[in-house]
């Protein structure tokens, strides 16, 4: 079939039609599919139970250098925890890796909230600043723009390129305006993109020159290694590192957990840093907490033992979501390429397919696809305050439903893609 735009307007009204009997016919199935969000499945959930069986009532409970995890202390974590997600982030020092409960997500929203009350390293607290601006390359996480906008935090866009975030306006904002504290970062398969900054992008991250002594970049690391593919994965520099090099030693926090490597629910999450950094997140917990969860962290170091047992389970990870993206992107490929209405990525690792619509159809495709059965994550959610501009991106999570429900969902989001496309140029 020739693209939409080529068509006339006698077509295109055919095209609608038959389109519209389609989607008649598939709201008649009765799905019942959740797209929304990138879950694992409970096939990974189930591959990971063996994690459960590593202690018992028999076992010793202390850690490699004596302490009793059951007991208080260690409040930064144990140390095998420490050098096990020190890996996972990039082989940084185990020193610089402060292991907290279960989610990263909360350590964010907590050195967020501090620099908010008490400022970031003796600097003024941002509440009492006339203004505290945030950069949000987009899309991006929802999540993310969530915490920011709690604080009344202004956002300011900044384009994602295939190399990362467009550094000229990066650096434009950061070295300008002393108001711009902050920039959130997934750097590796990116939400909702599956894009990996480039070493150029990395390096001139680390070399920013910011006019504010307190920005910081948030270098939400959550897809490291979580590749889809054995032989045709991403690497990225390591950030602290080439911030120590560059001369900003101070400049980056950096975010990881294994919330899809074990359990979502009862993981374990890390902050990674300089000293300086470390000591003022400690200097907080002392007062903020006894201590986190350290026969979980005791778990997971047994269960995995090294960064070469947590890649091992990866590769079975990615055997189980692998064949979904394969489906969501065969069907896209078969139904809409030529079409000229959506561009989607094609990633290589993390949880989400990126797929942008013609402008001004994302949020009616959404609402076609809820209409007949299949939930999708918001339109505009992975913009700042949930508007997107030119209401075309779409996040695609295929982790969840199984391969023959993941075909079966991406064959309604294409009639709809389809249908509201068609609608879109009549409209015109």
């Amino acid at each position: 079939m020739k693209p939409y735009k080529e068509m006339s307007r006698e077509e295109l009204l055919t095209l609608k039609a038959e389109l519209e009997k389609q989607f008649e016919d598939a709201k008649g199935k009765g799905l019942k599919l959740d797209m929304s969000r990138g879950k694992p499945t409970p096939a990974q959930l189930d591959m990971t139970m063996g994690l459960m069986d590593v202690l018992n009532s028999e076992s010793d409970m202390n850690t490699m250098d004596g302490i009793d995890t059951r007991n208080y202390g260690l409040m930064d974590g144990i140390l095998e925890a420490k050098h096990l997600m020190a890996d996972v982030m990039g082989g940084i020092p185990a020193e610089n890796v402060i292991v907290y409960g279960n989610a990263s997500l909360s350590i964010m929203y907590d050195t967020v909230s501090r620099a908010v009350t008490h400022g970031v390293l003796g600097s003024t607290p941002w509440c009492k600043l006339d203004k505290v601006k945030f950069l949000c390359p987009v899309p991006g996480y929802d999540r993310h723009f969530a915490i920011t906008q709690l604080f009344g935090i202004e956002m300011i866009t900044i384009p994602m390129t295939p190399e990362g975030p467009d550094m000229d306006l990066v650096e434009k904002y950061v070295s300008e305006d002393s108001a711009v504290k902050g920039i959130w970062c997934v750097p590796k398969y990116s939400n909702p993109q599956g894009i990996t900054y480039s070493d150029e992008t990395v390096r001139r991250f680390a070399a920013l020159k910011p006019a504010a002594e307190d920005f910081r970049i948030y270098w939400d690391n959550a897809y490291s290694i979580h590749h889809l593919y054995d032989d045709n994965q991403d690497q990225i520099l390591e950030i602290l590192s080439e911030c120590e090099k560059a001369g900003n030693p101070d400049m980056v926090y950096e975010f990881a957990s294994t919330s899809k490597i074990t359990f979502s629910g009862a993981g374990i999450a890390a902050f990674a840093s300089s000293k300086a950094n470390v000591e003022e997140a400690k200097k907080f917990m002392t007062i903020q907490t006894i201590g986190h969860d350290k026969v979980n962290q005791l778990r997971h170091a047994r269960y995995f033992k090294d960064l070469n047992g947590m890649l091992a389970h990866m590769k079975k990870h990615a055997d189980i979501i692998r064949p979904k993206f394969e489906a969501v992107l065969a069907v896209l490929d078969k139904e809409l390429g030529g079409l000229d209405v959506g561009e989607w990525t094609r990633p290589r690792g993390g949880y989400f397919i990126s797929f942008d619509a013609m402008e001004g159809c994302a949020k009616a495709i959404v609402a076609k696809c809820k209409e007949a059965g299949v939930v999708l994550t918001g339109a505009g959610a992975t913009f700042p305050y949930g508007i997107d501009p030119k209401d075309s991106n779409i996040r695609i999570a295929p982790s969840y439903p199984t391969s023959e429900e993941m075909a079966a969902a991406t064959d309604l989001f294409v009639l709809c893609v389809k249908l509201v496309s068609v609608e879109k140029l009549l409209a015109a």
